[in-house]
Formats: C-alpha cells, structure tokens, sequence
C-alpha cells in the first residue's frame, strides 16, 4: 500500500526530487492553527449531520487538539513525502487515533481546505496589520499636537512652494493611513465567506452545514459556487495590492525623513535606535530603516506582480499553480507588518527642528502666492496679480532680498494698488494663519482637525 493518503491510484512511488519540487510544508506549516481549526469546525459538523458518528468526531477534535499542543510544544515532525501542512496533520491524526482519523477528510478536498486555511490566517493578520495602522496613526497624531507651533516649507517639485504646519504635513501621512486602513477593512468584509464545502471543485454528496461550519468559523456566510470557490485568489492579490499602496505610502514618507535628517535639510533627528553608522566614516549616522522601508516596497510591488501573473491564464478550476500563491503572500504579510511596526516607534521618537525648518520656510519667496492674494482683493484680475510678483520675484532674485524685506517704495513699483498693509500679509503665519478652509493648514484648521481625530478616537 502506497504512503501517500492518496497512493491509491499510483503503482510507482514518487521520485524524491519531484516530492521536495512539489512539497510545500516548508513554507506552509504556518497555517498549522487555522487548518486545525477549519478541521474542528468540520468535524463537529459532520458529527451534527451524522455524516460520522458523534462520538467518533469528538475523537477527531480531541486527536486534532492534541496535535495542535504538540507543534506550539516543537514536536512535531513535518515530513517533506507528506507534501503540505493539511496532509502532514491528517496523517499525524490517523498515527493518533486510527482509522477514525481517516474520516475528517469525509466532505471536502484539500482544493477547499486550503481556501479555508488562507481565508482564516490573512484574516487574522489584517487584525494584526490593523492594529498596527492605528499605532502609526496616533504618532503621527501626537507628532503634530506636539508641534503646532512649527512651521516648515512646502513643496511642489521638491521647491519652495509656500508655508505650512509642519502639523499639516504629518495629517497628510494620516489621512493616507486612513485609507489604507478602510481599504483593508473593505477587504476583509469581502472575503470573509467559508469557502469549505465546495470539495475538488463540484461540491460534495454528503448532506454538509455550510452555513453553520462559517458560523462557527465567524464567516459572515458562504461562497456561492463551488468552481469559484477553490480556484479564487483574488482577495490575496487584493491585499498584495491594499500592501502595495500601503507600502508607497510608507516609501514616500521614508523619502522626506531621509532628506529631512541630512545635514543639507537637517529638519529632524531620528533616534539612534534606528539609525547605523558606517564602517569607515565616524562621523555617519544613517537612516537606515526608512532607507529599508523604501527598499522593500519594490518586494511589495514584485510580489503582487508574481500573484498576478500566476493567475492570468489558469482554466477553471484548481491548478497546482496556485501552491505558488503562499510565498508572495506570506512575504508581503510579514513584510507590511515589520515595517508597521518599526515605523510607529520611529516617528514616536523623531525629534523636530523647528528653528531650521523656520529658516527654510523663510526662503525662497515662500508668501509670493499671498502677495498676488493680496492684489486680487485689491481688484486687480488674478492673471495679472500673478505677472506682478513674478516680475516682483525676479527683482528680489536680482537684488538678494527677500519679499518681506522690501520698502514700499520698491513694491509699488510694481503696482501702486499695494500700500503699507502689505506687511501684514507676506510674514509666514500670516501666509500660514490665512488658511483656514477646512484642510488648510491654519493653525486653526489644523486644531479644528486634530480635535476631530481625538472625537473620533473616543
């Protein structure tokens, strides 16, 4: 008799490289908890639906509970020749408790198995993942309370464009962790159906309980088709891509913290916890972990590539192609999670510069926007507001002054509606206090706006 569970069709034994190529207990025994889990639910339903005795499931759930202390203990052996974490746990059962044990694959296929065991473990991950935004949220919150009073350049490519709170610069990155976070919590409620029941891929003759086995399991109910149900991953290469949006977002605010903390910005300091030095230069201190976070968005956006094409051209329904689903899966998991987590603690403890970045924000003609305002209440069309400080900017380029550092005499210069209010306009808080729409970056607004996220937070 073959070793195999399922030998029996077979007359020759497998070749051991073909056993270790197609194996997948190496990287899927990870699942152990949720394939056990999902073999509970289905055992106690079996025993329901006296598809089995009542008494022989509770052996199943006893054997299975047993096995489950025995991996979390390290020891258990995983057999390479049993192929996967659902075969290597259904065998270890059978040794247990005997041929009962055979009985808990009555129903289903390794085909829903496995759908079940990925359904359950990303669901707890994004759990995880979840708690992690809300730290990352709330230090980029505390940062900005803590820090109301600092104001930095803005930008537009990557040139002085006009004052804001450096507060309102940090809500940004909130507001791009909050749709990371509805996003994920989308995800979730979309694939939180029980795909068990489907069997191969046409469902089953046993008289099963679906939608009790997904109460059981907190599935919100059941897949409707049991074709899609074992041949669909769509909700990994939907998380892949959920991860890779996160991950630009991390990635971009990596890039302003590694600029900030250069000597030529010299805006913040990130704790030495996060930093590393050189090996030949004293004097470095680099910042390594935004550096990385950068670095592994690439693996982020490689995986969903790989997921993607796995799945261009597979026919209905389950293909060995899809044991390649796990890897990129289970990488971009562990990889948004360390990031997450690292990220978090780091900007908790970044320390601002707030006078450089004052210094900065008094460059480059930062309140030319709020002169040309200025004009426009004044009465004069916009585009034409507009010719009057840009030829305003250049005579300061020409002159090396800075707009609030000219006389009146050289702004009426260029228009004789400007008069000695001027200067009341083109300080930065003023320029900075002017805004005060909602989403500006007056300080009001931005009081008005953390008011708001700490109600919310309640």
């Amino acid at each position: 008799m073959s070793s195999k569970l399922w030998g029996g069709r077979f007359t020759q034994p497998t070749d051991k490289f073909v056993e270790e190529f197609t194996a997948s207990i190496e990287f899927d025994q990870r699942l152990y908890r949720y394939d056990i889990q999902g073999s509970k639910a289905h055992a106690e339903m079996l025993g329901r639906q006296e598809i089995i005795a009542v008494d022989e499931a509770q052996q199943i759930i006893a054997g299975l509970d047993a096995i489950l202390a025995e991996i979390e203990a390290g020891k258990m052996e995983f057999s390479v020749a049993l192929e996967d974490i659902h075969m290597n746990i259904e065998a270890r059962l059978i040794e247990r408790i005997g041929p009962v044990g055979g009985k808990l694959h009555t129903g289903r296929s390794r085909n829903d198995q496995v759908a079940l065991d990925i359904r359950l473990y990303l669901r707890d991950e994004i759990d995880t993942i979840l708690v992690y935004l809300g730290k990352l949220e709330q230090s980029l919150i505390h940062q900005a309370q803590n820090h109301l009073d600092v104001i930095m350049p803005g930008y537009t490519h990557l040139q002085t464009a006009q004052p804001v709170l450096y507060s309102h610069h940090l809500l940004a990155y909130r507001e791009m962790i909050a749709r990371d976070t509805s996003r994920l919590q989308d995800l979730r409620k979309r694939f939180n159906v029980l795909p068990l029941g489907a069997g191969a891929l046409a469902g089953t003759t046993f008289p099963i309980d679906r939608e009790w086995v997904a109460q059981q399991l907190d599935f919100d109910g059941v897949t409707r088709n049991s074709l899609d149900s074992v041949s669909d991953r769509d909700f990994a290469i939907e998380f892949c891509a959920v991860a890779g949006i996160l991950m630009m977002h991390l990635s971009r605010l990596s890039e302003e913290l590694i600029l900030w903390s250069s000597a030529d910005f010299n805006f913040i300091e990130l704790s030495d916890a996060f930093c590393t030095g050189s090996s030949i230069m004293p004097q470095k201190k680099n910042p390594d972990v935004p550096e990385l976070v950068r670095g592994k968005t690439g693996r982020v956006y490689g995986n969903l590539i790989a997921l993607l094409t796995l799945m261009k051209s597979l026919p209905l329904a389950y293909n060995k192609d899809m044991q390649e689903d796990k890897e990129p899966l289970f990488d971009t998991i562990d990889t948004v999670k360390g990031s997450l987590k690292v990220f978090a603690d780091m900007i908790a403890q970044m320390r601002v510069k707030g006078d450089n970045m004052r210094i900065a924000a008094a460059r480059g003609f930062s309140t030319a926007t709020d002169v040309a305002d200025y004009c426009v209440r004044k009465g004069m069309p916009f585009r034409q507001a507009h010719e009057v400080v840009g030829k305003t900017v250049r005579y300061c380029v020409e002159t090396g002054k800075d707009i609030p550092e000219l006389t009146l005499e050289e702004f009426r210069s260029f228009s004789d509606v400007i008069d000695q209010d001027i200067y009341d306009f083109v300080t930065l808080e003023a320029s900075v206090n002017a805004r005060k729409a909602i989403g500006g970056t007056a300080r009001t607004a931005v009081e008005r706006e953390l008011a708001r996220l700490n109600n919310e937070a309640v």
